[in-house]
């Protein structure tokens, strides 16, 4: 007998139709989480533009919310949806030019040219690619690549789009504020690779936990579950906080 809650390929998964697809489709959990890296780079910066924040965040969504999911859906279907190939691969291809030209607008039309941004979006697309489509014999499809890619990438860039004047003070701020999202998405990785699995290629996960005192507890997928996606959901809601939070302390 399936077990209640487990089921779903994803915790946040919903079923029903098309708006249902596209909604799983963006993670929107862990979208908000990796957008809230752009926030907080941006918030390290001494003043914040909030315009050339906005299109940050866009470029990120388009990127990130977009094109990596839709490209990820393609590699066999882990979500489950009826979202047409051709469709994946016209909202990839689509999303990523899109992210790309507001990238160019920042280097080149916000200010003096911004040589590290300028920098950053071919790396950006280099990381959507080849890591949702395990390019390159699957090298930047690990908890590494996806700690820099998905937790450090969003925060440098972030701070880097708001064109600061580098101090000594300023590079270190940011260096922290990097490895922290390094820190939390590799976090991130590695409760979500054991509970997709669970969700996705267990069929049954049968036995006991035997406590000192002796009493038996049985074991199933939703008791192992429950720690991993739990976690998850904190996660998921505390980063946006901690960046609101960073972005209100700028004001």
């Amino acid at each position: 007998m399936a077990e209640p809650g487990v089921t779903a390929p994803a915790f946040y998964a919903l079923r029903g139709g098309r708006a249902a697809d596209w909604w799983t489709l963006l993670h929107p959990p862990y979208t908000v989480w990796h957008l809230s890296y752009v926030v907080l780079g941006a918030a390290v910066a001494p003043a914040v533009d909030f315009t050339a924040l906005g299109y940050s965040l866009l470029a990120f969504f388009l990127a990130v919310g977009l094109a990596a999911h839709a490209l990820d859906e393609l590699q066999g279907r882990p979500l489950n949806t009826r979202i047409g190939e051709r469709t994946l691969l016209w909202v990839a291809a689509v999303s990523l030019v899109g992210a790309c030209a507001l990238g160019g607008l920042g280097v080149f039309f916000w200010g003096p040219v911004n040589w590290l941004l300028a920098i950053a979006i071919p790396l950006g697309v280099v990381l959507v690619v080849g890591y949702n489509l395990e390019l390159f014999g699957g090298r930047l499809h690990t908890d590494w690549s996806f700690a820099w890619g998905w937790g450090g990438f969003p925060v440098a860039v972030g701070f880097v789009a708001q064109s600061p004047d580098m101090t000594r003070v300023l590079l270190g701020a940011v260096v922290a504020a990097t490895l922290a999202g390094v820190g939390t998405s590799y976090a991130q990785r590695r409760l979500s690779t054991p509970a997709r699995r669970l969700r996705r290629r267990t069929a049954e996960v049968t036995g006991t936990v035997t406590q000192v005192d002796g009493s038996v507890e049985p074991l199933d997928r939703a008791t192992l579950l429950a720690p991993l996606e739990g976690a998850l959901r904190a996660l998921s809601w505390a980063i946006p906080v901690i960046a609101i939070a960073m972005l209100l302390a700028r004001l």
